[in-house]
C-alpha cells in the first residue's frame, strides 16, 4: 500500500504534482503553534522525499526539484503566515490594497529558500536512507539562509516543530535552533525509506526506528533536565506586567493620548485581590511596545503622570517611540522604536533603540524614494524609524541587568544578547496588536520561549495583546495572561541558570554536523555515480 502511495507521487507531473508540494507544505504548518500537530510532519516530509525523487523535466532534475521545493514552501508559509495581512486591515484605507501582495508576496519570496533548498538536496541525493540525510541538511542550510538573508525572517522554521512538548523543547539547550531544525526534517522524513524496494534498502525500517530513538532520546533529556531543574527567583525583585489589550487605531492616534494615559494608569494599579495594594506591591512595573500615541519624553504632562503613579522605589520599564532628528518647525523626520527605564520622580534612567527592526513595518527599503510615490511604513512614520547602534544589556534598578528586545528581535536564535556581561533575563516588549486573535501572537510567543531555553535565561514578555507572560530559563511558564485580554500580571523574577551548552558555543555543533552529512552524502553520490557508469560501460560492450 505504502510502495503504491509512493510511487504514484514520484510519477506526479504538471500541476497534479504542484498541488500534491502545495498541499503537504499547507499540512505541515500544523505542526506550529497555536496547534503543535507535529506528527503530521511524519507524512508531510516523506511526501516531499518522493516528490524529489521523481523530479525530472526539460530544464533539468534540479530546476524540476526547485520548483516542487517552492510550491512546497509556498503552501507552507501561506497557512502558516496568513494573519500578515490582518496587519493591513488596521488603516484598511490607507493600506488594505496591499494586503493581497503582503499574503501571497512574501509566502511567495521566502520559498524561494525552499526551492534553493530541495534543488541542493537534488545535487547531493542517492537513492535509500542517505537521500534523507541530503534533504536534512540541504532544509537546515536554507533556513539558515532565511533567517539572515534581506535582514532576515526565521519565523516557523522547520525546528520549531520539536519546541512542543516542552520536553522535546529542552534540546534547543543543546543545539538551538537550527540544530532542532536538522533533526525535524531528518526524523520526519523518514518514514519516506519504508517505501523504498529492498534491492536497494536492506533495511528500511532502521531509519525510522533511529529517529524514533533520537526523539525518545531528547525527550528523555528534557524531561530529567526539567524534574531536576526546579524554578527559583530573584530575591525582592516583584514584577507587574500591565496588558492594556488596546485597538490599534488608539494607539497611533494623538487624539486618545488621554483615554490611553487613563487605562494605563487605571490597570497598572489595578488590585488584584482583597490584601492588593495594586502598583504598591510591585518594584517594577512594566507597559509593552510604543505604549503611546506620542513621544513620551516630549510630554511632561504624561511624564508627571508616570512620576505620581510609581511609589517610592518602584521603576517603570516602557516601550515608546523617540525622536531622532527634528526638521524646521519642531517636526520630527527620524525616530526610534524604544525602551525607557523611568524611576518615581519621573527621570529617564537608561534608554535602548530596537536595533533589528522590520521592513516595511518600521522602515521601507529605499525609504526617501518609495515615501515620493506616496508609501509609507505600516507605523505611518515619515522617514521611519532608525536603528539602534547596538544590542546592550540595559540596566534596571533593583534587578539584574536585561537584555532588552523589542517585538520580533526575539526570534533571532544565537542574537538576543549584545556586549558585556551575560544578562539575568530577557524582556520582551512586543505589540501584536497588529494581528488580531489569528495564530501570529501564539507564534510570536512560542518562538521567544524557545530563546529562553537556548540561553539558559528566564523570560519576561508585555505585549499589548498578549500573550504577556513570564518564563523560567528552562520555557516553564510561571504566569501568563491570555490574548485578547486586558489585565496585569504579578509574578517574581526567575533567576538565571548556568549558560546551556548552545548559550557557550552556538551553531558550531550544527555546522560540523551539516559538514559530516553533506560529506557522506557526496561520498554515497559519487560511489553511485561510479557504478552506474561502470554498468552502462559494461552493457555497452
Amino acid at each position: 500500500m505504502l510502495r503504491r502511495i509512493a510511487a504514484s507521487i514520484v510519477i506526479a507531473w504538471g500541476w497534479r504534482r504542484a498541488a500534491i508540494a502545495f498541499g503537504a507544505g499547507a499540512a505541515s504548518a500544523l505542526a506550529m503553534a497555536p496547534f503543535h500537530i507535529w506528527p503530521v510532519l511524519f507524512v508531510t516530509f516523506p511526501v516531499l522525499v518522493w516528490l524529489i525523487d521523481g523530479a525530472a523535466g526539460r530544464f533539468g532534475r534540479l530546476f524540476a526539484a526547485g520548483v516542487t521545493g517552492w510550491w512546497f514552501g509556498f503552501g507552507y508559509f501561506l497557512a502558516g503566515l496568513y494573519w500578515v495581512g490582518i496587519a493591513f486591515l488596521v488603516d484598511a484605507k490607507t493600506f488594505g490594497w496591499l494586503m493581497p501582495f503582503a499574503v501571497l508576496g512574501l509566502p511567495a519570496g521566502l520559498a524561494v529558500l525552499t526551492g534553493l533548498g530541495t534543488a541542493f538536496a537534488k545535487l547531493l541525493w542517492s537513492r535509500g536512507a542517505v537521500r534523507v540525510l541530503a534533504l536534512a541538511a540541504a532544509l537546515t542550510i536554507a533556513e539558515w539562509l532565511r533567517g539572515h538573508v534581506l535582514t532576515g525572517f526565521p519565523w516557523n522554521a522547520f525546528g520549531y516543530a520539536l519546541a512542543a512538548p516542552l520536553a522535546l523543547a529542552q534540546g534547543a539547550a543543546l543545539v538551538g535552533l537550527w540544530g532542532l531544525t536538522f533533526v525535524a526534517v531528518a526524523a520526519f522524513a523518514s518514514p519516506a525509506v519504508l517505501a523504498d524496494d529492498r534491492t536497494e534498502t536492506r533495511r528500511p525500517w532502521l531509519p525510522l526506528a533511529l529517529s524514533l530513538s533520537v526523539l525518545a532520546g531528547l525527550a528523555v533529556y528534557g524531561a530529567v533536565r526539567l524534574a531536576t531543574t526546579p524554578t527559583t527567583f530573584v530575591e525582592g525583585v516583584r514584577l507587574r506586567i500591565m496588558q492594556p489589550n488596546l485597538p490599534q487605531d488608539a494607539k497611533f492616534n494623538y487624539g486618545a493620548k488621554q483615554q490611553v494615559m487613563a487605562t494605563y494608569l487605571a490597570l497598572s494599579d489595578q488590585a488584584t485581590g482583597p490584601d492588593h495594594r495594586g502598583v504598591r506591591d510591585a518594584t517594577h512595573l512594566i507597559w509593552p511596545e510604543s505604549a503611546f500615541p506620542f513621544l513620551l519624553a516630549r510630554e511632561p504632562e504624561a511624564m508627571a503622570q508616570i512620576a505620581d503613579l510609581l511609589p517610592q522605589g518602584t521603576v517603570l520599564i516602557t516601550g515608546a517611540a523617540r525622536a531622532a532628528e527634528s526638521t524646521g518647525g519642531g517636526r520630527v523626520r527620524h525616530g526610534y522604536n524604544s525602551v525607557y527605564v523611568i524611576d518615581d520622580a519621573g527621570t529617564i534612567l537608561s534608554v535602548y533603540d530596537k536595533v533589528h527592526l522590520v521592513p516595511f513595518g518600521e522602515y521601507l527599503p529605499f525609504q526617501d524614494a518609495l515615501e515620493r510615490l506616496g508609501l509609507m511604513p505600516l507605523t505611518k512614520v515619515r522617514g521611519g524609524f532608525l536603528p539602534g547602534p547596538r544590542r546592550r544589556p540595559l540596566s534596571v534598578p533593583g534587578a539584574p541587568a536585561a537584555a532588552p528586545l523589542i517585538c520580533y528581535e526575539i526570534i533571532f536564535p544565537g542574537a538576543v544578547l549584545g556586549d558585556g556581561e551575560r544578562p539575568g533575563w530577557l524582556l520582551n516588549l512586543t505589540n501584536d496588536g497588529w494581528f488580531g486573535a489569528s495564530s501570529g501572537p501564539h507564534q510570536h510567543f512560542h518562538q521567544a520561549r524557545v530563546r529562553a531555553i537556548e540561553e539558559g535565561l528566564p523570560l519576561v514578555r508585555a505585549a499589548n495583546t498578549g500573550v504577556s507572560a513570564v518564563v523560567d530559563p528552562l520555557g516553564r511558564v510561571v504566569r501568563a495572561l491570555p490574548l485578547g485580554v486586558a489585565g496585569v500580571l504579578d509574578a517574581r523574577l526567575p533567576h538565571r541558570i548556568e549558560p546551556t551548552l548552545y548559550a557557550r558555543f552556538g551553531d558550531r555543533g550544527t555546522a560540523i554536523l551539516l559538514l559530516v552529512s553533506i560529506l557522506l552524502c557526496v561520498i554515497v553520490h559519487c560511489t553511485e555515480a561510479r557504478s552506474r557508469k561502470k554498468i552502462d560501460e559494461t552493457t555497452s560492450r
